[in-house]
């Protein structure tokens, strides 16, 4: 039952981890790295920015979401999968009042779109978020 679980700790801008441990990757949404891996590199390569502003980025939509979301309650939707490569949960997450936690970070400019078939439900959505928040310059597009 995901209607109702707490949020224990943020891991970082598009990941949550719950009361249950097991981890959610928040669907839609990407927000740049801020620990070494090879998407930190990827990510830096793919946007010209150095590594170090890249982890900047990745620290300040972690910060995001960490205020957003991490020890609060939430309740998950699921789209068409449950579960990617990593058995995380693929969902979407709302706060008791109703915020959408997915929309809510890339009105705000802390992430980017990744949009992975099936698990398209709200991509008309984001997208134009995605583009409301570049913009009027908000979050990491400043």
């Amino acid at each position: 039952n995901y209607t109702d679980v707490y949020v224990t700790r943020a891991v970082d801008g598009d990941t949550l981890e719950l009361e249950t441990s097991e981890r959610v990757r928040l669907i839609g949404i990407d927000t740049p790295e801020m620990h070494e891996s090879n998407k930190l590199y990827k990510d830096a390569a793919r946007s010209k920015e150095d590594v170090n502003t890249i982890k900047k980025m990745g620290r300040q939509a972690y910060e995001f979401t960490k205020k957003l979301a991490q020890g609060k309650r939430v309740s998950l939707e699921f789209d068409v999968e449950k579960y990617d490569k990593y058995n995380r949960l693929l969902a979407y997450a709302y706060l008791k009042d109703g915020t959408f936690v997915n929309a809510e970070i890339i009105k705000q400019g802390y992430a980017s779109l990744m949009t992975f078939p099936p698990n398209v439900k709200y991509a008309d959505l984001f997208l134009k978020l995605y583009r409301e928040a570049r913009e009027n310059r908000r979050g990491l597009w400043k």
